[in-house]
């Protein structure tokens, strides 16, 4: 994986897609009237659960977009607004001006989820997510201070429930470890001792064994590495997440291909 300042890459997300995207600016995802939360919430989750077509999910953030009323806000549909809008925020196939729209709409939506019940922890880890990914994308301007934030963040998703999403606040610290080296006092030392606690909570989170892998190909520990990268190869995927799994297996390949 390149090496990128103040990044994040949530281990429970990630696609690779073949399409194109078809939507490019703001206005499209604007909410032309307020619909039902628990119509929007159903409709959007049947379109996010065909993410490997990007257009999908960007119909699944209108979808959510349409029911968030200012006047009555559901934790549940902004939560899972941030969510669907990281997702598209994310990928490489998405326009830099919906990416930008998108994720500026999707942290208004964590930040109002951590703020109706910060107890929970999916408001925080999805704030942290899409602040991660804005941080890749401009890491003078929101990167290197925005460090503190995501490590914050993640660390109360851990308090709250470590398990949440396979263990992968420890993994995302782990990688914002990697990505702040040489900016934000990051080392590979911190990310590894991440990536550890994240896989003695799962050991079946497969991006998780892929960024231990390379944390430990930059620290000169290839045999570590390699062992972490088969592990990948072995272990089957899990429900739901198919997609994400083939995007590991598929980088995991490609590094026991180019390192050993």
């Amino acid at each position: 994986m390149r090496k990128k300042p103040i990044l994040i890459v949530v281990a429970a997300l990630g696609l690779v897609f073949s399409g194109c995207v078809a939507y490019s600016t703001a206005e499209e995802i604007a909410p032309s009237s307020y619909v039902p939360a628990d119509e929007a919430l159903a409709a959007g989750e049947k379109l996010f659960a065909q993410r490997t077509d990007l257009e999908k999910a960007v119909s699944a953030v209108k979808t959510l977009a349409k029911a968030r009323d200012p006047e009555n806000r559901d934790y549940k549909l902004e939560w899972k607004f941030a969510r669907y809008s990281y997702f598209v925020g994310s990928r490489k196939e998405t326009p830099d001006a919906l990416a930008e729209t998108v994720l500026k709409k999707g942290i208004e939506g964590a930040r109002i989820a951590r703020r109706m019940n910060p107890n929970k922890p999916d408001g925080h880890f999805w704030y942290a997510a899409i602040l991660g990914e804005q941080s890749k994308r401009s890491p003078v301007t929101v990167g290197v201070v925005s460090v503190k934030k995501i490590r914050e963040a993640m660390e109360r998703v851990i308090e709250i429930d470590p398990l949440y999403e396979g263990a992968s606040a420890h993994d995302a610290l782990g990688q914002l470890e990697m990505g702040s080296r040489g900016l934000a006092g990051g080392s590979v030392e911190k990310a590894i001792k991440h990536f550890e606690k994240a896989l003695a909570l799962d050991s079946n989170n497969t991006y998780t064994h892929l960024h231990i892998g390379e944390a430990y190909l930059a620290a000169d520990r290839d045999a570590d590495a390699k062992r972490h990268l088969e592990n990948v190869l072995k272990i089957e995927p899990k429900k739901g997440y198919e997609a994400e799994h083939k995007e590991t297996v598929e980088q995991a390949k490609k590094l026991l291909k180019t390192k050993f």
